[in-house]
This record gives structure tokens, C-alpha cells and sequence, in this order.
């Protein structure tokens, strides 16, 4: 019987089958062999061992379309990237790591900036223009009012989209608002560090109707930009593209050379200064880490 795999944990994967039944599977052990392991997403062939008691074995994983490797999840569509306009303030330096990742997948994501109704419409305006200006769609919520959910909901219908984020934005609380009851459970704000309790401890996927779900992942504080040289970094910046070749220097990385049409449009104000800045601290980053 094939199904779709919802949930692993310690070793033990829930897959949701075609007779609408969750068994509790084991994974053959040819797939340690081949150092492949289930991840949560994945599409596989189970042999029921018992129906009664809903157990089986993983037998075969199907063909994915992709998989991510923070969070190991697989067979997305894109990403929610969750991140709160206060209480945490955003990190805007970990949310362009993420988004770089998720230009190496092949992922869109959409950005979703929590807790809108804490702070003023200034602040939200400032965000959307450096985000919008690159390209990516930009929403606003409020998990505790409800704001913005139905806008949120339509834009993930009929895929299945990972949600991710730090700890204590409000992710758990937005899944509850966006399934319409209460399945995760909450964390609160440490006063002290101003980050979440963490209240999810694997990836899960769930249904939000028939044809549409949303992956929740471990929150997560640092992120490492992976198998990527410095020189590469610009392809993954959507706003640097329609620049492409018109700098005076063949390979131009946009950093220290004379005559760079995209350190003019920074200049310009056309490309947000903020995501530039953060270009220049990965770029670096990235070329420090080859010379060792």
C-alpha cells in the first residue's frame, strides 16, 4: 500500500495511507545500508503487518522532488518563513541565510512577519519595501486576532509548504490558526533572551484540507549557508539578476569592484541596502572559509 509519511520519530515513521489509516511503521533496514534514510514528506511503499493494530514496514521510498537539508524534510512546494516583527525583533541577517537556502531548492517562499498587531504601520511598511523590492511575497499576521490568516491560507491551497522559523515568532500558534483548532502546543516568550521555549521537537506534516498541507519544523536559531563557494553567493539574490553582465568586470561579485551597476543600485536605493549589507557579511564569510 503507498501513503505519505507525516511523522517520524525515534526511529518509528507515521504514514498516512491511501484507506485513510496512520500506521506506525519501521524502515527496512537495506535503506541504512544505502544510507538513505525516511524523511517526513516522503512517499513510500509499506507492507502491512498488522491492520488491526495499524503497523507495518517501509519497503520502498518512492521518487522525491526534492529535500531540503535544514529541516530534512522532503517533496515541498515552498516555504512559510515565519519570522515576528517584535518580541523577538527579526534577525533579517538569519531570514536572507534561509532564503538563499531556499533559492538553492528551488523553493518559494512566502514571508510571513508575525505579531503585526504590536507594532505600528511605519514598521510594516519598512519591511515590505526590502523584501517586496526582492522579489518575494510578503504577508503580515497576527495569530492571537486571526489577521491575515485567510490571505496566508489562499496563498499555500492545494501545496505543501514548510513552515519554519525561530523560536518563540508564534509558529505553533499560527498552524493552530491556519487548521481552525488546537494540535500544537504553545510555548512562551523567556523573558530573559526574548526566544521561545521550543515546543516542537520533530518535523510533522499536516493537513489543512484535502489537498493542501503545512510541514512543521524544529524552530531554529543559526543557519549555514551549504556547498556553496563565494563567488556563487549573487545567484542567489533575485534582485541581482536582470544586472546580469552589465557590471565592467566579466565575474563582477559585487563587492569590492570598480564600476558595479549592482553597488549602484544599492546607491540608487533600487536594491534594498539592508539585504546588500547582509550579501557582503555571507560573501565574506564564505571567502574566509575557502582560505582555511
Amino acid at each position: 500500500m503507498t501513503g505519505k509519511i507525516i511523522k517520524g520519530i525515534a526511529g518509528f515513521y507515521y504514514v498516512l495511507c491511501e484507506d485513510g489509516v496512520l500506521y506506525e511503521c519501521k524502515a527496512r533496514g537495506v535503506f541504512r545500508k544505502d544510507q538513505k534514510k525516511p524523511l517526513v514528506g516522503d512517499n513510500v511503499e509499506i507492507d502491512i503487518i498488522n491492520k488491526q493494530e495499524a503497523l507495518g514496514n517501509i519497503e520502498t521510498i518512492l521518487p522525491r522532488k526534492n529535500e531540503l537539508i535544514r529541516p530534512a524534510v522532503s517533496n515541498v512546494d515552498g516555504a512559510l518563513v515565519v519570522f515576528s516583527m517584535t518580541s523577538p525583533q527579526p534577525n533579517l541577517n538569519l531570514l536572507d541565510r534561509f532564503l538563499i537556502m531556499m533559492e538553492q531548492q528551488g523553493l518559494t517562499p512566502i514571508l510571513c512577519f508575525n505579531k503585526e498587531d504590536l507594532v505600528s504601520n511605519a514598521e510594516q511598511e519598512e519591511i515590505k519595501r526590502v523584501y517586496e523590492k526582492s522579489g518575494y511575497q510578503v504577508c503580515f499576521t497576527s495569530a492571537k486576532s486571526g489577521e491575515g490568516l485567510d490571505m496566508l491560507k489562499e496563498g499555500i491551497k492545494g501545496k505543501t509548504y514548510t513552515i519554519a522559523g525561530p523560536s518563540g515568532v508564534g509558529k505553533s500558534t499560527l498552524i493552530n490558526g491556519l487548521l481552525d483548532q488546537s494540535v500544537m502546543e504553545t510555548g512562551e516568550i523567556s523573558a530573559k533572551t526574548e526566544r521561545g521555549k521550543h515546543t516542537t521537537r520533530h518535523s510533522e506534516l499536516l493537513r489543512v484540507d484535502e489537498n493542501t498541507f503545512i510541514m512543521d519544523t524544529p524552530g531554529f536559531t543559526s543557519l549555514q549557508v551549504f556547498d556553496l563557494q563565494a563567488e556563487e553567493l549573487k545567484e542567489y539574490y533575485p534582485e541581482f539578476r536582470e544586472y546580469e553582465g552589465q557590471c565592467k568586470y566579466l565575474g563582477c561579485t559585487h563587492t569590492h569592484e570598480p564600476a558595479c551597476v549592482v553597488k549602484q543600485a544599492v546607491e540608487d536605493d533600487i536594491i534594498s541596502k539592508v539585504r546588500y549589507q547582509n550579501y557582503e557579511q555571507i560573501y565574506r564569510e564564505l571567502a574566509q572559509k575557502r582560505r582555511y
